[in-house]
């Protein structure tokens, strides 16, 4: 009987760290490929930034915190995971005309070599 509670107590714990365990997140390297794509002629250093052009912490390394860009690109693009090129490209290209802050838009900051402000922590 010790051996089925323990058995059962073992399954019920094991079920609760799978369920409360941390989800994986889902890169989006399509954006970022599109963006590389995009602009790699204007901005030195792309291929170091990656997910920090859009995501906080040191390399992006925090997903859930977003840069003024990434949510303008976020709001552009109509919905998540949007893997037609078409309109990863048509995103981009309507957050150029958004502010930047400092009287720039995020289009004067790329055409002038400078990346999107950060994430602020």
């Amino acid at each position: 009987m010790k051996r089925l509670a323990a058995s059962v107590l073992g399954a019920i714990v094991a079920v609760i760290v799978c369920v409360s365990a941390p989800q994986k997140a889902e890169a989006r390297m399509q954006y970022f490929k599109e963006f590389e794509g995009v602009y790699k002629d204007k901005l030195q250093g792309i291929d170091t930034k990656k997910c920090g052009i859009c995501h906080g912490g040191k390399d992006g390394a925090n997903k859930k915190k977003l840069s003024a860009y990434a949510k303008e690109l976020s709001t552009a693009l109509g919905g998540k995971n949007i893997k037609d090129v078409d309109k990863i490209k048509d995103a981009f290209k309507a957050v150029e005309a958004k502010d930047a802050g400092d009287g720039k838009t995020f289009g004067d900051l790329l055409k002038d070599g400078k990346f999107p402000p950060p994430a602020t922590e």
